[in-house]
């Protein structure tokens, strides 16, 4: 694209780099949030990563090691396969690992199939545990999944916007405007996330999943 310098226009200053950077996190997390809506979930088990790849590089890091975020991937895909072996393609499950740690969210017809998801996924290789979230009710409707893409984009936002707390180690799950939090993290800051999640418009439950850290072993975290 070609710009042409007029000698006349007000010359004006560049924008604050970390300004300009939150702007376009902000627009990446929205367009984020319509794709979300537009994949077909009934049935399925996205594929969630620790990272989020903007403007050709990762700008998110992990507190995980990278063989474990490898696992968590690897759970998250074989998951699929053993849901449709209990309970076929009945049900909108999701799957979230994050360090080996399951959460299920969705929606199936009845307890049995609720609790065959659970054991299913708990048979996986590498997983450490299952917190099995599953509602017994239909199948969430795309109004709903919608919305529930809103507020995860609003509530990661959030986040960024908060002064004391590392948005880039949490991970964000919504379901039926409940948000769950994930992510291996301090109790200030597991405390601090879930009110900044309540004080979201449109959210109706904060729900931890997360695995608490001392101080020390943050501090080991991030020297290594």
């Amino acid at each position: 694209m070609m710009t042409t310098h007029c000698p006349n226009t007000p010359h004006r200053l560049p924008r604050h780099p970390v300004a300009t950077a939150s702007r376009r996190l902000r627009g990446a997390l929205a367009v984020a949030a319509t794709l979300a809506t537009l994949v077909p979930m009934s049935g399925c088990a996205p594929l969630l990563l620790g990272g989020a790849a903007l403007g050709g590089g990762m700008v998110l890091t992990d507190r995980r090691t990278s063989g474990t975020q490898l696992e968590d991937e690897s759970i998250e895909l074989k998951s699929g396969g053993r849901i449709r072996d209990a309970i076929g393609g009945s049900g909108h499950v999701n799957v979230t690992s994050y360090n080996r740690v399951v959460l299920i969210t969705g929606e199936v017809a009845n307890e049995a199939d609720r609790d065959s998801v659970g054991k299913a996924v708990g048979k996986i290789e590498n997983v450490a545990g299952v917190t099995n979230e599953l509602a017994v009710a239909g199948a969430a409707s795309m109004t709903s999944r919608s919305n529930d893409a809103l507020l995860t984009s609003k509530v990661k936002a959030s986040f960024i916007d908060a002064k004391d707390l590392q948005s880039n180690t949490i991970k964000i799950v919504t379901e039926r405007a409940i948000v769950y939090l994930m992510g291996r993290v301090t109790e200030r800051e597991a405390g601090r996330a879930a009110e900044i999640a309540r004080g979201v418009s449109g959210v109706q439950k904060v729900v931890r999943v997360f695995e608490i850290l001392s101080d020390d072993e943050l501090a080991k975290l991030q020297t290594r």
